[in-house]
C-alpha cells in the first residue's frame, strides 16, 4: 500500500469538505480558513423519545386484544361443536340430506 504524501497532511481536525489545495494556500498566503457549521441541534421537546415507546406499548395492547378475540372465537367455536356433538348422540346428525347416525341406541 501506497504511503500518503505528508504535504497533505494537515494538522489537527478540519472539516473533510475543505480540500487540502484550499488549505495549503490559505496557509501560503496568510487567508483564514473559514469553517461553517450548520447547527441542527432541534431547539424543542424531542417527541420521538416519547412516541416510540408510546406506539410499541399500543402495538402490544393491540396484539392482546387480537389474542383475546381469537381465544374468544375459538371457545365459542369449541363450544357450538360440542353440543352438535352431545345433540347427534341423542338421534341421527344430517347433513346435507345425508343422515349419519353416530351411536347405536341401547333399545
Amino acid at each position: 500500500m501506497q504511503q500518503p504524501d505528508p504535504r497533505h497532511n494537515i494538522p489537527g481536525t478540519i472539516a473533510p469538505h475543505i480540500p487540502a489545495d484550499v488549505y495549503q494556500r490559505a496557509q501560503a498566503t496568510g487567508q483564514p480558513v473559514v469553517i461553517v457549521v450548520n447547527d441542527t441541534n432541534p431547539t424543542g421537546f424531542p417527541w420521538q423519545r416519547v412516541l416510540i415507546p408510546f406506539a410499541i406499548a399500543g402495538a402490544v395492547v393491540a396484539g392482546g386484544w387480537g389474542l383475546v378475540a381469537a381465544l374468544c372465537w375459538l371457545m365459542d367455536v369449541a363450544a357450538h361443536t360440542a353440543t352438535t356433538i352431545a345433540g347427534a348422540t341423542a338421534g341421527p346428525l344430517g347433513v346435507g340430506g345425508i343422515t349419519f347416525k353416530l351411536f347405536q341406541s341401547k333399545k
